[in-house]
């Protein structure tokens, strides 16, 4: 029997990829399982449904990044205070987290379930993708606080150094998503299908965050568990400064998502919006790698940094940039041979469609090899606790360089100007990422 890895141990780069890949294979399932979702409902529900779902998601991811803020800025608080020695502190630190997010989440769900109409309206939904909408958007808002759970205890799970648990968790969550897809989606009456769509995705939200909270809630063999806490409110914007950048990340991408939602209806109608929701699909898989990663390899960079193990903080630093590199290049090479099998499986069915979907995501897919690194970039600060560096790079990478690229190049090269945009936000993301990562290096002694 392996002997568990702990943040304390020095890392390999063997030692590293058994740590950190339940933290990858959990980001990768979890995004399969959105693909499934799409896939069902595209072949089966039709390109209308599809193209609303796509038109309101944005949104969906908005709501939920409160998750992932808490999930990795309070990681990088907990897992530093485990490394100075607090256990007690440390837990309660985690269990004042996870109250805090799941209060916002019954908040925001409200709020949102109120105002959905007019926020859809305003995104440019119309007629029957209006109707559809607003009726998948108000199922996954009834299980949002979980979601935001989930997507909390993702990184949780890898700080309590029960990283395999985690990724059970999403694949029990996806099993039961794609299970009640396949019931809902298929055997229901025509007008059904979007909302069993839904309801698939809703029950597996529940499922994703409700398990790790009984998990957590009792006694367990990790270094975590709930229990009583103090509101301390600086912590709380502690952990928001740190995860702001994921934060802004999501909001950012949501944002961004809007905007090539609205310039795609001017330039290709709803077969534009249709394609960039394959995209979107097939991208989270590859950018899930690099997510998870960034996860599973944030609290050992916290744990050393509280240690003061600067050696083994060098290493860890050099190591992830060598690997992500090869992640990428492999991503790169796999997109381009993958690109018409994978547009085929969604929008098979319309031959313009599919077209569109494949000349788009062979640009597209360039992206990848850079993408790693300007996740990974922001991913780092929040782990070493400079919420704000991160928080400057994810707002440069997914705000201000994709909101210029896609409204400059369409005006210069037409529709493949959209598709192009991302390659060259992702490349100055990289170049600012790096220019971060050697101007701190002597405050934090990598």
């Amino acid at each position: 029997m392996k002997q568990q890895i702990q943040l304390s141990d020095h890392f390999t780069y063997g030692r590293l990829i058994r740590f950190t890949l339940p933290s990858i294979g959990m980001m990768i399932f979890m995004s399969i399982y959105s693909v499934v979702d799409g896939f069902f409902v595209s072949n089966f529900a039709g390109k209308t449904p599809f193209a609303a779902i796509n038109l309101i998601f944005p949104l969906l991811m908005i709501l939920s990044t409160v998750g992932f803020m808490f999930g990795t800025g309070g990681s990088a608080i907990v897992a530093k205070t485990f490394g100075e020695g607090n256990k007690e502190k440390a837990n309660k630190y985690f269990s004042l987290f996870v109250y805090i997010s799941f209060a916002l989440g019954i908040i925001l769900a409200v709020l949102a379930f109120i105002f959905i109409r007019p926020i859809a309206i305003l995104f440019g939904a119309k007629g029957q993708m209006l109707d559809n909408a607003i009726l998948y958007a108000r199922i996954l808002l009834i299980a949002l606080p979980f979601n935001i759970l989930q997507l909390m205890f993702q990184t949780f799970f890898v700080t309590a150094e029960k990283p395999q648990h985690g990724l059970a968790v999403t694949v029990s969550s996806g099993v039961t998503n794609m299970l009640l897809d396949a019931l809902l989606v298929i055997f229901l009456p025509q007008k059904y299908k979007l909302a069993g769509a839904a309801v698939a995705t809703a029950m597996s939200q529940i499922v994703g965050g409700g398990i790790p909270l009984i998990y957590f809630g009792r006694k367990n063999n990790s270094i975590l568990r709930l229990g009583k806490t103090n509101f301390d409110f600086s912590a709380i914007i502690k952990a928001s400064i740190n995860g702001s950048s994921e934060f802004m990340s999501n909001v950012s991408m949501s944002v961004v998502g809007i905007l090539y939602n609205i310039q795609l209806l001017k330039y290709a109608g709803e077969d534009g919006i249709a394609a960039y929701g394959v995209m979107m699909y097939v991208s989270m898989i590859f950018a899930a790698a690099f997510i998870g990663y960034s996860i599973g390899t944030a609290p050992i960079f916290g744990y050393h940094d509280g240690a003061k193990n600067y050696t083994e903080l060098r290493g860890l630093l050099r190591k992830s940039l060598v690997m992500i590199g090869t992640f990428g290049f492999s991503m790169v090479i796999a997109a381009q041979l993958l690109a018409v099998p994978l547009s085929h499986i969604f929008v098979g069915y319309d031959k313009s469609l599919m077209e569109l979907t494949v000349s788009g995501f062979r640009i597209f897919a360039l992206s990848f090899i850079l993408m790693g690194y300007a996740i990974f970039g922001s991913g780092f600060f929040t782990a070493l606790n400079d919420g704000v560096t991160s928080a400057i790079i994810s707002f440069l990478r997914t705000l201000v360089f994709q909101i210029a690229a896609v409204m400059l190049l369409p005006l210069i090269i037409g529709i493949d100007g959209i598709w192009f945009s991302i390659v060259v936000a992702e490349f100055m993301a990289v170049v600012f990422s790096a220019l971060f990562i050697i101007i701190k290096r002597n405050k934090y002694h990598y």
